[in-house]
């Protein structure tokens, strides 16, 4: 008997089992009724409204419905769902033994110590038949499962078997309804033809306890105090005893056939559970417990599982195994069916008998365990029988041949093959390792007494010892490694890495280990885990009885889906998963996998199948976003969710300020904006900060961000907004942070702060207004005090409202890079910025062409457009102050002092020793040797632009934390993460992302024609380039294509910058500003930028009367794809200039021949021409200006020898 649950109650009167859900029901002697789940053993609820025992109990089949009977004369119907009971039955006189529901009918049969037994409608809530004959206590009836018949055992010593298809023709119309006669009570105790004695069977010596049909055999067994189980048979006319099982050394109290199975289970007490065999009329397994007396029996209607009440609870059991013996051999499933070892091919789906075997036909003689051997073709089947056995199988060359296959038989639990001609059997807690021929070669004894064996790698064992498995070398008889599992009964081997991981599979618990039995994850379940196998991606599957899951080498598991039967997994493959169910039967069950192999490409950090599966499968699922933000993966998350609530969330928790506030502007809730604030704050994008302040109306703190941002026009408009606002503290505030004293003295006045007022005038030495508000004082003037300080905020030195502070670098992920990895340095201008670009700085005015002397095109404007705009002003850069003096303290040793020890390295000594990166020795503050490293370099010879940068990394790699009254300050040094090529190096607030921010707007005000305002962006991220640190040779590659970029647009803007200059002044000819406009065109731009200069070339050469030059211009333009309205204008130019071919100016222009543009000449230096360089930027320059500073990057000489830039440790 295999136990599957077992309670500790009262006694236990009445059992019944739910027909479809692992659910009981126990009656208690105690008058509880108690539901329990037998498959998580977990009591759900109990009822208790009985007077007394209760000692019959039953399910409803299909409503959520069942029925008591107790010691009270009470029956109750009882609704689960509604935890109550619905209504009770009266009529009984006396105790209530057994209460059942019919399988069709609405019927309720109920047997009692008054000596009837009564049928009621449970719909009409009323009795419709008594059945009476008994002349002693009614001790259990029951319905036949099919036919009108109804059995009984009395007291009498009698089974009486009645005849009830009268009251069914009776109560139940032609139709298939209840007749209304139905729900009329019933008043004839004696005489009714409803149901009427059919067979009366004696026999018993004494008073019969219980008596039950069988489910499809007109068989019929009963139990009594005189020890006995009868088997009785019954036809159309008569009954008979068929035999008498004796062995029962008590009353029998309980006695039912084995739904599907020839057995009868009966229990007494005399404390045993006997099982008998129907054909051999004879017992065959008994079950005895020590102390508790059985009382009730029952069979569950679908599944092979029994209960068993007893003194002091209840058990739930099954007679025997139901696992099928199995194993699998790479693409080979070995499995036993009918007395035959078959085998089943994965791939082909092809499945054969191999052998025929002796396969054991005793109850509880199963076959345990199949272990093969392919080398050898050699196959050891494990079984129950005489202790345990097991037999050796040779296995034919041919299955399809009619060889004899003998085998070899031992004893022996387990047998397992352990190298290509040894296996081991364990016998009697010792292990025997044995050559093919069933020989002992070698026998092991261990300190602790070995309880089952399991398969490992060639030559060792998994030995299972109490509470631990222990790795066992069978040659050196040494153990290798062991760990603490308690109840392991299976073990599953990982085939991906040739056995790199083992499955443990407890009863409930499964625990991944290596094959060093190194603990990786456990896995514990409520319900019992069935079976499990490896799959190929290194995930193991295991179900439950109800559901197929998955669990990760890290310890995540999930729900695969659901199971409709009991399965045993033995492999999976692909999407494919192969188990055996109890009856041996192949089951192939289609398993999604494409949760558990994204869940484990994120653990192996495989980004790029990550990418993969983001773009290609539909992972949408609250479950899945909820895994990437636990495992910190908000930025992969973001891809699966829609909803803009759930969007922010991520945004915000991934640091994605980009997303959160494309979510917040569909949102529009202040409590987003909040949010969106502190986030943004923290990142230091005080642009988004102003922006969400003014969506919220947050005016203080509005008025403080423009303060510390040193925008000081935006807080004079907030004083403005206070004042009209009538904000009395607001508007002092915006006065206080402006150091505007008049303003601060109005504000106070017209507070009614007159004092105030007064006080600050004359703190201030504004003698006039303090005497204009001398009369307003209802007091006598205070006296003012005369070393006070005045209130003036302090004077921004850098003010960099127009930028973001770079204080926060958000790194973004893989899936973030991999998205915009081609488009880092690409701008994407909106249709807003092209409308707002300044068309006079871009010199895009009207052309006015003569008429075309042609037909006229259809499409084409004669009137072409002209965007208007207005100039912009530039942007200062105010510089820093000299550098402070470093000073260092010696301690000098004398003789009569005593002298403390020496301090140990300091963080910055140990930055200079492992580090040869300038922007390292500028955070050690060794400013001189970073100077030297960047001459060897780059050649720069000019430092003047890198000093607030040189102080800004200084500055910005430690921290000072305030220490006691009197006492210096701590110095804390902030270092960069350590990793295997960074250690112990500082943190450099000059970063990669800051600088490709920067160029994004430096891009912004290109577009809008501040050509001097991004002029001096792209030199300043050139400058700050050469104390860049980097980590990978990717980002070395982006910082090349940096400075090329930066290089472009500095040449490109200067020239632009310079013809204007000389456009104004006059101080050139038309030719030489057309030329210069010319080679404008050809600086390596972003495609709006070389559209807009293409626009100027054409103008300016279309005004000199150089028509082929101002066509070719037009047609580079039109492969831009422009607007509508600027590609006509290209097109009329090109048509007229077909009509008047000829340049009426020569140009040292020939766009056919590459070239490149010397940045201080402005001239074109042809292919092959000779060219001189700037070591650090790459500007080409002619010959004759080597020696002399590079105008673009403004840091080194032109031709310098250097070693090049180093960003990289």
């Amino acid at each position: 008997m295999i136990t599957k649950f077992e309670t500790k109650s009262n006694r236990v009167k009445g059992l019944c089992f739910h027909p479809t859900r692992p659910w009981i029901l126990a009656s208690l002697h105690s008058g509880v009724i108690q539901l329990w789940d037998y498959r998580i053993r977990m009591a759900i609820d109990r009822f208790d409204e009985h007077d007394g025992p209760v000692r019959g109990v039953c399910f409803h089949l299909t409503q959520p419905l069942f029925v008591s009977g107790g010691d009270d004369y009470k029956i109750k119907v009882w609704n689960y769902k509604q935890r109550r009971c619905l209504f009770t039955l009266l009529g009984h006189l006396d105790y209530i033994r057994t209460v059942q529901f019919h399988h069709e009918y609405p019927w309720i049969l109920s047997a009692s110590d008054d000596q009837t037994i009564r049928i009621w409608n449970w719909q009409s809530r009323t009795c419709v038949a008594v059945l009476a004959g008994h002349n002693h206590y009614v001790m259990c009836a029951s319905f036949h499962p099919k036919d009108d018949l109804v059995v009984s055992a009395s007291l009498d010593q009698t089974v009486r078997v009645w005849d009830i298809s009268g009251l069914r023709r009776r109560n139940i119309s032609p139709a298939g309804g209840v007749d209304e006669s139905l729900r009329l009570p019933q008043n004839e105790l004696f005489g009714t033809t409803d149901a009427v004695v059919k067979y009366v069977l004696e026999g018993h010596d004494r008073g019969v306890n219980w008596a039950a049909f069988h489910p499809t055999i007109p068989l019929i067994v009963s139990g009594a105090d005189d020890r006995q189980v009868k088997l009785w048979r019954t036809n159309e006319t008569k009954a008979w005893e068929v035999d008498t099982l004796r062995g029962h050394f008590n009353n029998v109290s309980c006695a039912i056939f084995h739904p599907r199975q020839e057995y009868i289970i009966s229990n007494s007490e005399d404390k045993t559970i006997r099982v008998w065999d129907m054909g051999k009329r004879s017992g065959v397994q008994t079950f005895r417990r020590d102390h508790d007396r059985f009382w009730i029996l029952c069979a569950h209607p679908e599944q092979n599982v029994f209960a068993a009440g007893h003194d002091s609870g209840l058990i739930v059991f099954k007679l025997e195994r139901e696992r099928p013996a199995h194993t699998t051999q790479g693409n080979i499933l070995y499995y036993i069916k009918d007395r035959y070892l078959r085998a089943y091919d994965f791939n082909t789906y092809h499945d054969s008998p191999i052998i025929a075997i002796r396969k054991p036909t005793t109850l509880g003689n199963t076959i345990r365990s199949i272990s093969y051997n392919p080398a050898e073709k050699y196959a050891i089947i494990c079984s129950d029988s005489d202790g345990g056995t097991y037999e050796l199988y040779t296995i034919p060359k041919d299955p399809k041949s009619n060889e004899n296959v003998e085998s070899k038989r031992g004893l022996g639990t387990h047998g397992i093959f352990i190298a290509r001609g040894k296996f081991a059997v364990l016998v009697d807690k010792q292990i025997y390792i044995k050559n093919l021929k069933n020989e002992v070669t070698k026998r092991i004894t261990l300190s602790d007494a070995c309880d089952a064996i399991f398969p490992a790698q060639t030559g060792c064992l998994l030995l299972k010892c109490d509470d631990k498995i222990i790795s066992y070398d069978v040659q050196q008889r040494k153990i290798l490694a062991e760990i603490i599992v308690p109840n392991v009964r299976y073990v599953a081997w990982s085939t991906h890495d040739k056995g790199g991981m083992v499955a443990l599979i407890a009863k409930e618990g499964i625990i991944i280990a290596t094959k060093k039995l190194e603990q990786l994850c456990t896995i514990q379940e409520t319900v019992r885990i069935k079976s499990g196998s490896w799959e190929e991606h290194g995930v193991f599957i295991y179900n439950t009885l109800n559901h197929i899951k998955y669990c990760l080498p890290n310890g995540d598991k999930g729900i695969i889906r659901t199971l409709d039967v009991p399965i045993y997994l033995s492999a999976v493959k692909g999407n494919n998963s192969f188990s055996l169910d109890r009856e041996s039967k192949i089951r192939k069950i289609v398993v999604n996998n494409t949760e558990y192999v994204f869940k484990l490409a994120l653990v192996q950090r495989n980004y790029p199948e990550v990418l993969k599966m983001v773009n290609e499968s539909n992972l949408i699922g609250q479950s899945i976003i909820s895994y990437l933000q636990q495992k910190g993966f908000p930025e992969v998350a973001l891809h699966f969710v829609k909803d803009p609530a759930a969007r922010f969330n991520l945004g915000l928790e991934c640091g994605n300020i980009e997303v959160g506030l494309a979510a917040a502007k569909e949102l529009d809730q202040s409590d987003c904006w909040n949010k969106l604030a502190v986030e943004a704050l923290r990142q230091g994008n005080h642009q988004v900060v102003e922006f969400a302040y003014q969506k919220t109306k947050n005016f203080e703190r509005l008025s403080f961000l423009y303060l510390i941002t040193g925008n000081i026009e935006k807080l004079r408009r907030m004083l403005k907004i206070a004042e009209m606002r009538n904000d009395v503290m607001g508007r002092f505030h915006n006065a206080l942070y402006l150091g505007d004293i008049i303003e601060r003295i109005k504000a106070l006045e017209e507070g009614g702060q007159t004092l105030l007022a007064y006080i600050t005038a004359k703190t201030h030495d504004l003698n006039e207004i303090a005497e204009t508000l001398l009369p307003k004082l209802n007091i006598e003037a205070p006296e003012i005090i005369s070393n006070g300080h005045l209130l003036n905020p302090p004077i921004p030195i850098m003010r960099l409202h127009e930028i973001n502070w770079p204080l926060l670098n958000v790194s973004k992920g893989y899936f973030d890079g991999a998205k915009t990895e081609s488009k880092k340095f690409v701008h994407n201008t909106t249709e807003e910025e092209i409308e707002q670009s300044n068309s006079l700085a871009w010199q895009n005015e009207d052309i006015e062409l003569p008429d075309i002397k042609q037909p006229e095109i259809i499409g084409v404007d004669e009137n072409l457009e002209v965007e208007e705009s207005n100039t912009e002003n530039g942007w200062e850069n105010d510089d820093l102050g000299d550098l402070p003096g470093l000073e260092t303290n010696t301690i000098t040793k004398t003789d009569n002092m005593f002298v403390p020890p020496n301090p140990g390295t300091s963080p910055a000594q140990n930055w200079l020793r492992n580090s040869r990166l300038p922007a390292d020795h500028i955070a050690a503050g060794a400013f001189d040797v970073a100077m030297q490293l960047l001459r060897q370099q780059i050649g720069v010879v000019n430092f003047t632009p890198l000093k607030p940068l040189f102080m800004n990394i200084f500055i910005g790699s430690r921290v000072a934390l305030p220490a006691l009254p009197l006492v210096p300050s701590l110095v804390s040094y902030l270092q960069r993460p350590v990793t295997e090529t960074t250690k112990n190096l500082p943190t450099i607030s000059i970063s990669l992302q800051h600088l490709i921010e920067q160029l994004k707007n430096g891009y912004k005000i290109t577009t809008a024609g501040k050509f001097g305002e991004a002029l001096s962006i792209f030199v300043n991220i050139l400058q700050s380039i050469p104390l860049l640190v980097v980590e990978s040779r990717k980002e070395v590659a982006e910082v090349k294509e940096l400075i090329g970029i930066c290089r472009e647009y500095t040449i490109g803007l200067r020239m632009e910058l310079y013809r204007k200059e000389a456009q104004t002044a006059n101080s050139e000819n038309p030719a030489r500003l057309t030329e210069l406009a010319a080679y404008f065109t050809h600086c390596n731009m972003q495609p709006i930028h070389v559209m807009l200069s293409l626009r100027a070339a054409m103008n300016a050469a279309f005004k000199i009367k150089n028509f082929i030059t101002a066509a070719s211009f037009s047609r580079r333009l039109l492969e831009l794809n422009p607007k509508p309205d600027i590609a006509t204008q290209a097109r009329k130019l090109i048509q007229y200039a077909e009509q008047n071919s000829k340049d009426a100016c020569k140009l040292n222009y020939d766009e056919r021949n590459p070239f490149e543009i010397c940045a201080i000449s402005y001239t074109p230096i042809y292919k092959g021409s000779p060219v001189v360089k700037c070591p650090f930027c790459g500007s080409g320059y002619h010959p004759n200006h080597k020696g002399q500073p590079c105008p673009v990057c403004q840091l080194s000489i032109i031709g310098a020898e250097a070693t090049g830039l180093q960003i990289m440790n």
